[in-house]
């Protein structure tokens, strides 16, 4: 699936997360903010290369590892690798940026990053450096890793 770097998300209508903890509760909602695509990298289409901050990568890292977004049954390969060493992604990364938009990356990103070179738009990378990440990790459930769910979102409590 490929979609040009800050580009109109229009993948989902809602977005979901699910707690990582129990992988069963989870919250919807219709999104008011705007949703911005980076990183939906597709074979033969054109990206940005370049270096980017090491910081940046341990974050965005680290961010994956406290929050399942959108996660669906099926998994999308890396198709820039070869078939019998691409690597799976089954969902997503919400990365608030300024008010009222919201970058929308597969969780392959890091992976198109370190393996494939990609350097993802500076605002996206400003926007990963500025998450309180100790505030995410710290999120436990029902509250998500992510500062925008409105308060009439749906929740799957059992």
């Amino acid at each position: 699936m490929f979609y040009r770097d800050l580009s109109k998300y229009d993948y989902q209508d809602e977005d979901t997360f699910t707690d990582r903890e129990s992988g069963f509760y989870a919250l919807w909602y219709r999104p008011a903010y705007s949703r911005l695509n980076v990183g939906w990298l597709k074979a033969g289409k054109p990206y940005s290369t370049g270096t980017v901050p090491t910081a940046f990568v341990e974050k965005l890292k680290a961010v994956q590892q406290v929050q399942w977004m959108n996660v669906c049954l099926g998994a999308h390969e890396c198709d820039l690798c070869p078939e019998d060493k691409a690597p799976e992604g089954n969902g997503e990364v919400r990365i608030p940026g300024e008010h009222g938009i919201a970058y929308a990356a597969p969780f392959l990103i890091t992976h198109y990053i370190t393996d494939h070179g990609y350097r993802p738009p500076q605002v996206f990378i400003d926007a990963v450096l500025a998450v309180d990440l100790d505030a995410w990790a710290a999120a436990r459930w029902p509250d998500v890793p992510f500062p925008w769910i409105p308060d009439d979102a749906e929740r799957m409590l059992q």
